[in-house]
């Protein structure tokens, strides 16, 4: 009886004891439990935040309308603000009867090949799809300028010209993708204008039509390219003259450029931020070269000897190269080469117009300048020119 009541004791311990074990263990499965609900929560959260800010824009339409509420455009703006700069954002009602009046003055549009669109949202997309159906629609892509980037910035009040400190430049304003194909015929622009700020010193509406210009500047052959824009402001008058306004209905502004003109504006800087002709050139990594040529006389010897000096004293380490005839002795060879002057022998050519004697006899002997080919850029002189200042920059 004693060993049996021992027994049951014993029996009773071991069960309160595992008891007391499986109360710890349940409370570790329930805060593993806890811990692996939180971890799946909070993955759900960053995947839910990540899919909301990378998804697409996506602009709602229910018909082209030359009156659209402003209300519901602004709603869709405000909605991808995240994904958009501000400065950027034009809140203008197209006017789509303004467009086509336009495009009805284009009178080889049945001959177009690519229309360029920057600036305008998915339903304005497919209503110029509507108006010009037989070409190809590409929508221009045009990355924004830093935010840092301000009018100020561009057109400063003062810069150091004699570059004394440091050299004046402009910053950089990105450019657009230009397609290869198609051959764009007609850049659409639609332009932001803040009327209550200073839409005049604007940075997004001059980034739109620079692109625009260099875009229409890019274009190959002769052919003209319209440039359309859609604003409630003035378009920039240095860029695109009044001569170049070729049509206008209300906001719709239509220009065709002269494309040699415009190139010309496009290689200057974008505003007075530097200078068009820098005091200190800018090293290139193609091989330039100063040349000039001596024929028939050695009048001209000391004179491309000065020439030199001259070139060296400005601060320039271009090449010198220099053509001569077989009218230029030893004596006078040895001179240009102290000088500075690397010697190349040509046979010269006649001018088979000019009078025997005279002083353009051999003039087209400069044509031999073609031979160069080891040089990618040569700027020819006289042999009788100073130079001033350095010129490395052309």
């Amino acid at each position: 009886e004693d060993t049996s009541r021992r027994g049951f004791q014993r029996n009773k311990v071991f069960k309160d004891v595992e008891k007391d074990l499986n109360v710890p263990i349940r409370y570790r499965n329930w805060n593993c439990k806890i811990s692996t609900l939180k971890a799946v929560l909070v993955i759900i959260l960053l995947g839910t935040l990540f899919t909301l800010l990378c998804s697409p824009a996506v602009y709602v339409s229910d018909r082209p309308s030359n009156s659209a509420s402003r209300s519901g455009f602004v709603d869709r703006w405000i909605s991808d603000s995240a994904a958009y700069d501000p400065r950027y954002i034009s809140l203008m009602d197209v006017n789509w009867d303004q467009i086509s009046t336009i495009i009805e003055k284009l009178t080889d549009r049945d001959e177009y090949q690519g229309i360029g669109l920057l600036n305008f949202n998915n339903s304005e997309t497919d209503q110029w799809k509507q108006l010009l159906p037989d070409a190809e629609h590409v929508v221009l892509q045009l990355d924004h300028a830093a935010e840092n980037i301000t009018w100020e910035s561009l057109y400063p009040e003062w810069i150091d010209e004699e570059e004394e400190f440091e050299v004046p430049n402009c910053p950089s304003l990105p450019s657009l993708q230009v397609p290869g194909k198609p051959r764009i015929d007609l850049i659409a622009v639609k332009l932001p204008c803040n009327k209550q700020g200073k839409w005049s010193r604007d940075v997004a509406r001059l980034h739109f039509q620079l692109a625009a210009a260099r875009l229409a500047a890019s274009s190959k052959g002769i052919r003209p390219v319209h440039v359309l824009f859609m604003t409630d402001c003035f378009p920039i008058p240095n860029l695109f003259t009044c001569k170049d306004l070729v049509a206008r209905q209300g906001n719709a502004w239509l220009y065709t450029p002269n494309l040699h003109r415009l190139r010309e504006k496009i290689q200057l800087p974008v505003g007075s931020c530097e200078l068009s002709a820098p005091l200190q050139a800018k090293e290139r990594a193609g091989r330039e070269a100063y040349a000039t040529i001596l024929h028939s006389a050695h009048v001209y010897v000391c004179g491309a000897i000065t020439a030199a000096q001259s070139i060296r004293m400005s601060g320039s380490t271009r090449d010198l190269v220099i053509l001569v005839d077989d009218s230029i002795g030893d004596y006078h060879r040895g001179g240009l080469e102290a000088a500075g002057w690397k010697i190349y022998t040509i046979q010269r050519i006649r001018n088979p117009k000019a009078e025997p004697e005279a002083y353009n006899e051999w003039n087209y002997s400069k044509f031999r300048l073609w031979q160069l080919t080891d040089y990618d850029k040569i700027i020819f002189i006289d042999a009788d020119l100073l130079i001033l200042r350095n010129i490395d920059f052309l």
